[in-house]
């Protein structure tokens, strides 16, 4: 399993683990660490083979306590304003728009950025050990990474305004109890849960969990738009109409639809 910028990636069968490796800093996000895992969606979304993503970290005591504060306090506000939050959201938006199911096996502290990368897996699995926070407004900043957009759709406004207003940490039953995490797994025992999990959605037809995944998120207004483009365009290119209309245009005459 290599490691490229503090992330390793790696497949067994239709599964690809992503995980977070820099278990001395608590898998604290640096900007490389970003850019590869913008990479590594990237990759994922040309394979047809992968049926499920699991994410993770490295190491026992965190699965992403959020960006590293030495790289993004030395930022101006300008960069912050241009690169470093626009960066994040980009590459956060990416993951959560992948067509395969991702599991998020959080393995320990979840805190700030790391809630939010957390927050774009479709299946929270949880250590009992873990724990979750928005605690920005302590340092005198705020979520960056869509901690009060799309955690909103996972726990609602209310739960989210305690967190971040508060800075308050809960442990993983309280974040089972309101709905952050789906499933609480036994002590050291997130990742395999969550192997587990995508080895279960793995063997059902892969078309069919894609695109339940993209309605799903139509539902929440995620994508929309373009998720009733694509099926509509999928649906209307089976047809014999469609076939037809090829034909014609190849041929150069008037097509004879008959609508079906």
């Amino acid at each position: 399993m290599a490691d490229i910028d503090g992330i390793q990636f790696e497949r067994s069968g239709a599964v690809a683990v992503v995980t977070l490796n820099r278990p001395e800093k608590l898998n604290a996000l640096t900007p490389p660490m970003l850019m590869r895992l913008e990479a590594v969606a990237a990759e994922l979304g040309t394979w047809t083979d992968v049926r499920a993503v699991v994410l993770t970290g490295s190491g026992t005591k965190a699965f992403c306590v959020g960006a590293d504060i030495n790289e993004w306090s030395a930022l101006t506000p300008l960069d912050m304003w241009r690169q470093w939050v626009p960066r994040g959201h980009r590459i956060f938006d990416r993951w959560a728009a992948l067509r395969v199911p991702v599991i998020a096996a959080i393995n320990g502290h979840a805190l700030g950025g790391g809630l939010e990368l957390a927050a774009v897996a479709d299946i929270r699995i949880a250590d009992p050990a873990a724990t979750f926070a928005l605690p920005e407004a302590g340092i005198a900043t705020c979520p960056g990474w869509s901690g009060t957009q799309r955690l909103v759709s996972v726990i609602g406004a209310s739960k989210v305004k305690m967190l971040a207003l508060t800075g308050r940490r809960i442990d993983a039953a309280r974040a089972h109890e309101i709905g952050l995490i789906d499933e609480l797994a036994s002590a050291g025992g997130a990742l395999n849960a969550a192997l587990e999990m995508a080895e279960q959605i793995a063997r059902l037809a892969p078309v069919s969990v894609q695109l339940t995944k993209q309605l799903v998120n139509a539902a929440n207004g995620e994508g929309a738009a373009a998720t009733l483009e694509a099926m509509a365009g999928a649906l209307a290119a089976t047809t014999a109409d469609a076939r037809e209309g090829m034909l014609s245009f190849r041929e150069k005459r008037p097509a004879n639809f008959e609508g079906n």
